[in-house]
């Protein structure tokens, strides 16, 4: 008598098919064009190809300006993420907008290797409408 081996099985590739549809998509789809901009949520779309600049500042997996608002101790702070490229170059030309809109000068801390940009205050509105203009 010989011992029993491994079991024996067999792969088929016919039913996956049924399988397949219920996995999640592996990325968010493009949202589809809307008659006119911003919409009713204030969402925007980029404006054209990527504009030239020594930096770039990616939107999020949802399609949104990563621009964040909270609270760090009392604190209130705007969180500028996915940036990428010179984030120094950025930096300072979102200090020399926010001064042109005769803020006085904000406080900011730059972190180059999660590619992120805290500023003092709350900028949300700001900080979107300057990344609009620049075609992001």
């Amino acid at each position: 008598q010989t011992p029993p081996g491994p079991p024996r099985y067999e792969e088929s590739t016919a039913e996956f098919g049924f399988v397949e549809r219920l996995l999640p998509p592996s990325r968010i789809p493009e949202p589809p064009p809307h008659p006119k901009y911003p919409t009713p949520s204030g969402w925007s779309p980029p404006a054209g190809p990527a504009p030239d600049l020594p930096y770039f500042v990616r939107r999020s997996r949802m399609h949104n300006l990563p621009v964040y608002l909270g609270q760090r101790q009392g604190r209130r702070l705007t969180a500028l993420r996915h940036i990428h490229g010179d984030i120094w170059a950025l930096e300072r030309d979102l200090r020399a907008f926010l001064s042109s809109l005769g803020v006085p000068e904000v406080q900011a801390q730059v972190n180059e290797v999660t590619g992120t940009l805290q500023l003092k205050g709350h900028w949300g509105p700001e900080v979107r409408q300057w990344l609009l203009q620049r075609g992001f």
